[in-house]
């Protein structure tokens, strides 16, 4: 909810009432009204906490019921080597390499903390029923949960199960208005040092303020067909999918 209004907005009160951004807040003498400067200090309070939260394993396990699941990690070893080396979270520590199966999988699908693991938490497990409802003769890997993890950490994992495609379904950075939004990474043929270029990304996961389970389980499923075909993903895979829609 956003703080009311303490003058008359003049124009922008439309656009206030269309955006979560900070317009038309009002002043009071040289600074903010109380209500706004409280408002702003909540949600940076929230959005920094997002970054610190640990992700409840077996929480998200258990929304996961019937489906086959392997935990694993990082060579981050706990969250602040975490925030403070983005590059040991991108790597699979040796120790998990032995509880991934080799595969062959069409699709690999990990769940990453990232940086905000309530989103991880409130909405892969919904968005991920959906694709795998939808992907019927896919050869899909179990289910892999990675804590301390960046988005390059599906490469190696990726590589590991011996899958055509990694989607990484991971916490973004949270952000001012948006503590607890999901995106979704689609790397063909993953393996370490692949690119952000080489990837897909649907980001902004998060109903009812951002994008719903089913469209964003669509958009995933349709870019995996496309880039199946097209044996590839990244700039040059465009994302269609609602243009081809009735």
């Amino acid at each position: 909810m956003k703080p009311p209004l303490t003058s008359n907005p003049g124009p922008l009160a439309r656009l206030r009432e269309r955006t979560p951004a900070r317009v038309a807040l009002g002043h009071s003498g040289a600074g903010l009204p109380t209500a706004a400067l409280l408002h702003f200090q909540l949600d940076y309070a929230r959005a920094r906490d997002a970054v610190h939260e640990s992700l409840d394993l077996h929480s998200l396990a258990a929304q996961l019921a019937g489906t086959e699941v392997i935990q694993v990690h990082s060579q981050a070893p706990d969250r602040t080597t975490y925030l403070q080396r983005p590059d040991l979270g991108r790597r699979l520590a040796p120790e998990c390499n032995d509880a991934l199966p080799r595969g062959p999988y069409d699709v690999a699908f990990i769940l990453g903390d990232g940086l905000s693991a309530r989103a991880l938490q409130l909405h892969a497990a919904p968005t991920l029923r959906l694709i795998l409802r939808a992907l019927t003769g896919w050869r899909v890997a179990p289910v892999i949960i990675a804590t301390q993890a960046r988005v390059a950490l599906g490469d190696d994992i990726g590589s590991c199960l011996n899958a055509a495609f990694s989607v990484m379904l991971i916490g973004e950075r949270p952000g001012l208005s948006a503590p607890y939004s999901l995106g979704a990474y689609l790397t063909w043929q993953p393996s370490p040092g692949r690119r952000d270029h080489e990837r897909n990304c649907i980001s902004n996961i998060r109903p009812p303020q951002g994008l719903a389970y089913e469209e964003a389980s669509a958009r995933v499923v349709w870019l995996l067909h496309a880039a199946r075909r097209m044996g590839r993903t990244g700039f040059l895979l465009k994302d269609d999918s609602a243009i081809l829609q009735p």
